[in-house]
């Protein structure tokens, strides 16, 4: 079975010869760690699970993705990334979305432009401010600009149609994206205080992505459409399920008849946080999975699968704190989610980025649980 074949399979609550084996990556930091533990420095980071895999006496052929379709959905132009101020340990900078933060000064500006270390920052302006703010902003997403698809479009395309990986077609949801453009207090204190800017906001975001995913769709079918909305905190939802069904709920509906409609098989949901009560909403609104299940938010699979079924698919839901303990505590957690990968719709992951809390030969140890438990070893 192909690469792409068994995604597809294991989330569509198939046969799969296996399931991906998936344990996580690591950042630069959990890299760095990595090295001075005994991963070998030639080794890139693309090919650690494999390397990790073959340290666990792993011998199967390894899958490996090749050419993607890149979309880009993000602002065009985007704003200048700068730094504005040096303080005696941090920086005040301004980031590619117009957000002006606090950063540590061992980072780069462009450390914020994607998620490359577990980089914390202090938020102190977002780039709407104002309805004058906004209607600037909205000139900068032009769904129709030839720059967000490939300007070989039509010939990758037609290169990848018999291709044997998957490829995921990465879109901010509408909750991610009004934060982005707004920050989070904001956003949270607009949906009570003007529910019609929040409206109007999530419009724009809705017809905007709608037409990009038409425009992408024409030209080509990716295995999964995933969405980020990170819309949950700890230990519940951070605007509640009736807010959510209300405003975010026909969005989510929508591109989903686009993608289904498109033969797009796979639409996922990503968001950390404890996301139970939202999972009704997201099979309303027709995702296949969701992810990444961190354990710590107080997810706990077994429950979901008994509530939800086959409803809904899961990836992640791996105990990152247990993994940082290895051990009894790593072997007790793999023998927790068992279960749930003998009942097929899920794919077993670290529940979120590998932190360098994760020893090397932890993660391998991890690697090798995970191994057996999926059919690779």
């Amino acid at each position: 079975m192909t690469p792409r074949a068994r995604y597809r399979e294991t989330l569509h609550f198939g046969t799969p010869d296996r399931v991906p084996l998936t344990p996580g990556t690591g950042r630069r930091s959990t890299l760095r760690a990595w090295h001075e533990q005994g991963l070998p420095p030639d080794v890139a980071p693309e090919d650690v699970v494999e390397f990790a895999y073959r340290q666990a006496g792993g011998t199967l052929p390894w899958p490996r993705d090749e050419a993607g379709f890149p979309v880009s959905e993000r602002m065009i132009p985007a704003f200048e990334e700068k730094i504005l101020e040096e303080r005696a340990t941090t920086r005040i900078v301004q980031d590619w979305k117009g957000n002006i933060c606090e950063i540590s000064n061992q980072y780069p500006v462009e450390y914020l432009r994607n998620p490359v270390d577990f980089v914390t920052r202090r938020w102190l302006r977002c780039p709407v401010q104002t309805r004058a703010d906004w209607e600037q902003m909205q000139a900068r997403y032009d769904p129709d600009d030839p720059a967000r698809l490939p300007a070989n479009a039509a010939a990758l395309s037609a290169a990848l149609r018999d291709r044997t990986w998957p490829i995921t077609l990465q879109l901010a949801g509408p909750f991610w994206q009004l934060r982005e453009w707004l920050g989070f207090e904001a956003l949270c204190t607009v949906f009570c205080d003007d529910p019609e800017f929040v409206r109007d906001m999530i419009e724009f975001w809705r017809t905007y992505v709608s037409r990009l995913l038409a425009n992408v769709l024409r030209v080509f079918v990716p295995d999964e459409v995933h969405l980020s909305e990170d819309i949950a905190y700890k230990q519940a939802a951070m605007i509640s399920p009736a807010m959510a069904r209300e405003f975010l709920l026909p969005t989510w509906r929508e591109w989903g008849a686009i993608v289904r409609a498109a033969g797009v098989p796979l639409y996922g949901m990503d968001s950390d946080g404890f996301v139970g009560e939202l999972l009704p909403l997201w099979i309303e609104a027709g995702f296949t999975h969701c992810d990444p299940i961190e354990v710590a938010a107080e997810n706990d699979l077994a429950a979901y699968r008994a509530a939800f079924g086959h409803r809904i698919a899961f990836v992640g839901g791996v105990d990152k704190r247990a993994m940082a303990k290895g051990g009894a505590s790593l072997q007790a957690e793999i023998a927790r989610i068992a279960p749930i990968v003998r009942d097929g719709g899920y794919i077993p992951s670290c529940d979120h980025g590998v932190p360098p809390d994760v020893s090397w030969p932890n993660y391998v140890l991890c690697t090798k649980l995970l191994a057996e438990l999926t059919g690779w070893l």
